[in-house]
């Protein structure tokens, strides 16, 4: 199969082209490839030895970041009540201190996303019901 610009597919389009690997940044690497771990080596020595620059470079390199971690909080939200109802009891277990701020932010949000939700599916439902008795008619 031949594509409209004449190439078929897994042809290069320039077969003289670069060598792939020919390129400064891969014959650099290459150069220093054989240095690796003697250039690892004495960093370790020298974060060892108390250079913290050394043991920093070493640690971001091969150890992920720590990331926090939030804890799950049992939040008791009242059943049935109105979004402002729910909104309320995530602020008032945010200033008692059983919820963190961002928590409760998000919280919040997920809220007002509901809400949002909500009002599209009632104004769908509305106009469903219109257009029901419209064609109701005679």
């Amino acid at each position: 199969m031949t594509k409209r610009n004449g190439w078929k597919p897994g042809q290069s389009g320039n077969p003289k082209g670069k060598v792939p690997g020919s390129g400064a940044l891969q014959k650099l690497r290459a150069s220093i490839t054989a240095d690796v771990p003697d250039i690892l080596k004495g960093l370790t020595t020298a974060a060892k030895g108390g250079d913290v620059q050394a043991a920093r470079l070493l640690l971001e390199r091969i150890l992920p970041p720590v990331k926090a971690i939030e804890q799950a909080v049992k939040l008791q939200l009242p059943d049935g009540g109105t979004l402002t109802a729910k909104a309320a009891a995530v602020l008032s277990a945010a200033a008692a201190g059983e919820l963190a701020p961002g928590q409760a932010a998000q919280l919040i949000t997920a809220l007002g996303t509901i809400g949002k939700i909500s009002e599209f599916d009632e104004l769908a439902a509305r106009i469903t019901q219109l257009e029901e008795k419209q064609n109701a008619k005679p």
